[in-house]
């Protein structure tokens, strides 16, 4: 406004003043709320813009991958003097930049293995800007663990594909899955399961216009959300970019899917995976739920490598995708070496006396123990130092968590 020659400037309309003129529009439930970004590429730099551009107050950004100069013409956080960074970091870093009064944080992780479920307990909502069937499984399944909605995007070429999932109470991802979908999976997983070569070598040709797209309706569904608004779980948007079509699609929850595993309670102890050993934590196990009970893990534990043609033996303890290619052959004849692996420890196995990081069991995670029909379920807060550098935020077990 202008009276004579004098400037007048409305101070009201702050940061968010548009945004609050949508009659449902609560900015202060942005501002309160924690998001998790699955995988920082071209689809995450969207999902974490958008976020940061409509207010959320805190979002942890997961990825295990560097900068490189391929990324620049897809991915709108990224500069060339970032290359070689980690793309968590960088991405937070330019988060900041947008909205000052974000709390944003980068995990160097990785998400099947590496990333405790304990984050997801942390996170309000999770997003996904994933390339592969694996780590979507992983986060899929902690997501209903956690009782939290998954908003997942996927893009390839100028096609992209949106859906909404609340796998506790309906369709998840895994339900989604096709005979060839387990079929691909089952295939990498073969001849000693070693496809972690494959897994970081993986890319996905696609463009910085369908990344816009598929986040901005992420992050749209994401906000009804935290609204209170209905987001339609369960069901999707499968975009066409040749063709420019889209149309909906509905998911169905058939009986098979083992995913739907919701537990009634998760316990806050205060161990660490650095401290605490396999016994320590049988023995509690053992106390609460019997003589039998046993530590489940999530991921397969290679316990044992053995070359049938000169007797090499040693005993890795290593998550099985955290192995290449190289780590399936014999490094004294260079034959092709048997892998024994477990999901499981009991009070009799050799390595119960290892710590749970030893195991393989990420910091912050949630831990099961099983006793016939009976299971336990453990949250790691001794980790919480580790994992939660700087939110100084307490795991929200919303529901029936207790």
């Amino acid at each position: 406004m202008t009276d004579g020659n004098t400037i007048q400037i409305d101070v009201s309309e702050d940061r968010f003043h548009r945004l609050r003129q949508i009659p449902w529009w609560d900015q202060s439930r942005l501002r309160a709320s924690r998001a998790l970004v699955l995988g920082a590429g071209a689809l995450g730099n969207e999902i974490v813009k958008n976020l940061a551009l409509v207010g959320v107050g805190t979002v942890t950004i997961v990825d295990f991958d560097r900068v490189e100069n391929s990324n620049l013409s897809r991915s709108v956080l990224f500069t060339p003097g970032d290359e070689g960074r980690l793309k968590c970091d960088v991405a937070a870093d330019a988060a900041r930049r947008i909205y000052p009064g974000i709390h944003a944080q980068g995990l160097n992780t990785d998400i099947i293995f590496g990333l405790g479920w304990g984050w997801y307990l942390d996170a309000d909502i999770v997003l996904t800007g994933l390339d592969g069937r694996e780590a979507r499984l992983a986060a899929n399944r902690a997501c209903i663990f956690a009782k939290r909605p998954l908003f997942d995007g996927a893009i390839e070429g100028i096609d992209g594909v949106v859906r909404t999932f609340c796998g506790w109470q309906g369709p998840c991802y895994e339900c989604t899955m096709s005979e060839r979908d387990w079929e691909l999976i089952h295939r990498r997983r073969s001849c000693n399961l070693l496809s972690r070569d494959e897994m970081v070598g993986g890319h996905v040709p696609t463009t910085s216009t369908i990344s816009s797209v598929v986040a901005a309706l992420q992050v749209q569904q994401a906000v009804k959300h935290l609204h209170g608004l209905d987001v339609q779980a369960g069901r999707g948007i499968i975009f066409n970019g040749l063709a420019f079509e889209a149309h909906a699609v509905e998911y169905q929850k058939p009986d098979d899917c083992y995913a739907h595993e919701v537990p009634d309670t998760i316990e806050l102890l205060p161990w660490s995976t650095l401290t605490v050993t396999a016994l320590d934590a049988l023995t509690e196990a053992t106390r609460r739920l019997g003589d039998q009970a046993v530590l489940e893990l999530r991921v397969d534990l290679v316990t044992e490598r053995l070359c049938g043609q000169c007797g090499f033996r040693d005993s890795p303890l290593s998550g099985l995708l955290r192995l290449r290619q190289s780590d399936g052959l014999c490094p004294t004849c260079g034959d092709r070496l048997d892998l024994q692996t477990t999901r499981q420890v009991d009070a009799t196995s050799p390595f119960v006396r290892e710590t749970l990081a030893r195991l393989g069991i990420p910091a912050f995670d949630i831990m099961t123990f099983r006793c016939g029909q009976r299971r336990w379920h453990v949250l790691l807060d001794g980790d919480r130092q580790q994992s939660i550098r700087s939110t100084g935020r307490v795991p929200a077990l919303d529901g029936d968590h207790t």
